[in-house]
């Protein structure tokens, strides 16, 4: 590998990923495209993940290992790895997950051929735990209007599963953004977030197999205890506020933005549509605060 040739980083997010990191690594490792380097950011495991690695980065040239000394959980993890890169672009890869071939090849094409595309991704086949198709997911998001006000209330709208945020992205656009959120739905703010400095393009080949199981973080996304395992690492207390959380996320995130003055006072209105809209929810979650602190304090 010619170090001066290379334009992207695999970065691989990992805890305890024995269970599939092999053919994670396997299915990156095995790309057309040759010349990128691999970033595994292991967030202290305690299975034979650390061992795993190790191996990979014996055998190939291209793998680089990091540990971090103590979990700071699943988006802690990525903040951490997203900081590491120093290529113009960087692809992030779920340990869970695997991607054809040629996806790599066909994402850098595009994303070389556009400078106005930030985030190119291909479209996702959901397999189970060992791998076997599902289905076909068909909730396509292309966006590619010249408008970022259009882009992001799109991403709003239409946005289900976020396999987006595994496709190939321009460094430089992530690093002039916020840091993703330390809790669910950090994952669909951070697209809506990109969606504000560029074009997001859809690859038409089904060519990332996202795969869940028990023990994924979409597996079960209205448990709290769940999530709150899954994205500190431990066994940390449900986040509370989480709609507070998203709509002040999103508030933060448009304000930080490059939109102009009067592109961002028309979206700020459609967020705020969108918190009333919400106000149950919201309420709730007041209420549900307000009644833990008293039971504190009794």
């Amino acid at each position: 590998m010619d170090p001066t040739k290379v334009l992207v980083t695999v970065g691989v997010p990992v805890y305890n990923g024995e269970r599939f990191l092999r053919q994670c690594l396997d299915s990156l490792l095995s790309q057309t495209y040759r010349d990128f380097v691999l970033v595994i950011s292991d967030n202290a495991s305690t299975d034979r993940t650390r061992e795993i690695c190790e191996t990979y980065a014996n055998a190939d040239s291209r793998v680089r290992y990091h540990r971090n000394a103590v979990n700071v959980g699943l988006y802690g993890n990525f903040n951490l790895l997203l900081g590491l890169i120093r290529t113009p672009y960087v692809k992030l890869a779920s340990a869970d997950d695997f991607w054809a071939p040629t996806m790599l090849a066909d994402a850098m094409e595009q994303m070389e051929r556009d400078p106005a595309v930030v985030l190119c991704h291909p479209r996702t086949v959901l397999v189970d735990a060992d791998g076997r198709e599902i289905r076909r997911y068909e909730n396509s998001l292309a966006l590619m209007e010249d408008d970022p006000a259009v882009r992001f209330r799109r991403v709003l709208t239409e946005l289900g599963l976020v396999n987006q945020l595994m496709g190939v992205m321009r460094t430089d656009v992530v690093r002039s953004m916020l840091p993703l959120m330390g809790e669910p739905p950090a994952d669909s703010v951070f697209v809506a977030e990109l969606s504000l400095y560029g074009k997001i393009m859809e690859l038409p080949k089904f060519q990332y197999f996202r795969r869940f199981h028990e023990e994924c973080s979409s597996w079960d996304r209205k448990s709290e205890s769940h999530q709150a395992r899954l994205v500190s690492g431990g066994g940390a207390r449900p986040a509370r506020l989480a709609t507070w959380k998203y709509h002040w996320g999103l508030i933060r995130r448009l304000i930080h933005s490059p939109l102009g003055v009067g592109a961002k006072m028309q979206l700020l209105g459609f967020l705020a549509r969108r918190a009333a809209w919400d106000r149950s929810e919201l309420l709730r979650e007041c209420r549900q605060l307000l009644w833990r602190d008293d039971r504190s304090t009794a």
